[in-house]
């Protein structure tokens, strides 16, 4: 207790100083906590794209450019390729033509870098096949048929555009009824607007048209073998390209691995800066009270109390620059949410914890402290080590 009451006094004496210190170890952490947090986030989102055909082998254009599970160019195939594809190879159990746009509802096409809506088309049949298991708010269906005007929205695109069973929904000049809203976890899922596949292809001018077939093996059959069995095929070789769940991992790994190293190198300047501002202040701290610590030597305090004292004042200066930090960057990384994908910000605010999750606030909290603590390491040295008959000589 004697210990916390000396550093808390000495920080305090020079109280503009001590206060830009913490705001500058708070910004430092603001500027780690927003920029890692809406990165692993982002990078996250996109993984979870996969887990919509999972298992299931993903045919594609040729030249198609794949994100996961997203084709992200327009290369169409007929659709009438999967009853064709179920027939020529035994190996394949069910192929359904899947059409998936990202066009925005109501923002037109807009390049962004997180797409704010997913536009799914599937045969009514097969929904529960692909998207197993469905699972609806209290009082939705499905759509009754391939042609009627009727749609199911993920819940975060219903809460935002206030979308209830049984509301219209305008795209493209045409009415569409909900008759059901996504109950999912799923970040991807909850953007999605799922329609029956012919009624996506009238809406967006693909009449008999895909851009995927999801391929589901029959029970045995290795997805890998099948793929390239499809690939290799006179039909289709020249045509296609079919992707298994490790295909599609593979394809964006690598942006993974440099966002991820950008990320680390953006943390570690950031936090090598904070160590050098929190160093400089404790040095000038320590120099200015030599003549203390010659007097608490005098009195015979142990060089360990010393040596504590100034830790122990570096590490209040991350505590509270951390806390401070924290909640500046977490409010930074919901601001920069809403701007990557348009969507008001009060819809990020009731997942906050989604974006700057509980374990990464401690991680980043801990480092900070550590990185505190030893930018005091230095200038407790300094002050463990001096002399007490000279700095008395010096000073009085």
């Amino acid at each position: 207790m004697r210990l916390l009451t000396f550093c808390f006094r000495n920080l305090f004496r020079r109280k503009l100083r001590t206060s830009l210190c913490v705001l500058g170890v708070a910004l430092a952490t603001a500027f780690v906590v927003a920029v890692g947090a809406t990165t692993t986030r982002y990078i996250a989102v996109i993984k979870s794209m996969n887990v919509l055909f999972s298992g299931q082998v993903m045919v594609v254009t040729k030249g198609a450019i794949v994100i996961q599970a997203i084709p992200i160019t327009r290369g169409m195939l007929p659709d009438t390729w999967a009853g064709e594809l179920k027939e020529s190879f035994p190996e394949v159990e069910d192929a359904v033509p899947v059409l998936l746009v990202t066009s925005s509802i109501y923002f037109g096409n807009t390049l962004l870098p997180v797409p704010e809506n997913f536009t799914l088309g599937i045969p009514v049949d097969k929904w529960q096949k692909v998207l197993s298991p469905i699972v609806l708010k209290s009082g939705g269906r499905l759509p009754a048929n391939e042609t009627c005007n009727e749609v199911v929205v993920g819940g975060s695109l219903a809460s935002q555009y206030n979308l209830v069973v049984g509301g219209i929904l305008q795209i493209c000049g045409r009415d569409l009824t909900v008759v059901g809203i996504l109950d999912t976890k799923s970040a991807v899922l909850d953007r999605f607007l799922v329609m029956p596949l012919r009624l996506a292809q009238e809406i967006y001018g693909y009449q008999g048209k895909a851009n995927i077939i999801l391929i589901k093996p029959v029970k045995g059959c290795a997805p890998r073998d099948l793929a390239a069995t499809i690939e290799n095929h006179a039909d289709y070789k020249d045509s296609v390209k079919a992707l298994t769940e490790e295909e599609r991992n593979d394809i964006v790994q690598p942006i993974f691995a440099q966002i991820e190293s950008w990320n680390i190198g953006i943390q570690s300047v950031v936090l090598t800066m904070n160590l050098i501002l929190v160093m400089t202040v404790n040095l000038m701290s320590v120099s200015e009270r030599r003549r203390d610590f010659a007097t608490l030597d005098a009195l015979g305090a142990p060089i360990n109390f010393i040596f504590r004292m100034v830790i122990f004042e570096a590490a209040i200066i991350g505590i509270l620059g951390g806390i401070l930090g924290i909640a500046l960057g977490s409010i930074a990384a919901v601001v920069l949410a809403s701007l990557y994908t348009n969507i008001p910000i009060h819809f990020f605010l009731a997942g906050l914890f989604d974006i700057v999750t509980p374990a990464y606030m401690v991680q980043i909290f801990a480092t900070v402290v550590a990185v505190c603590c030893l930018g005091g390491v230095l200038p407790a040295v300094n002050a463990a080590k001096m002399r007490i008959a000279e700095v008395l000589r010096a000073e009085y």
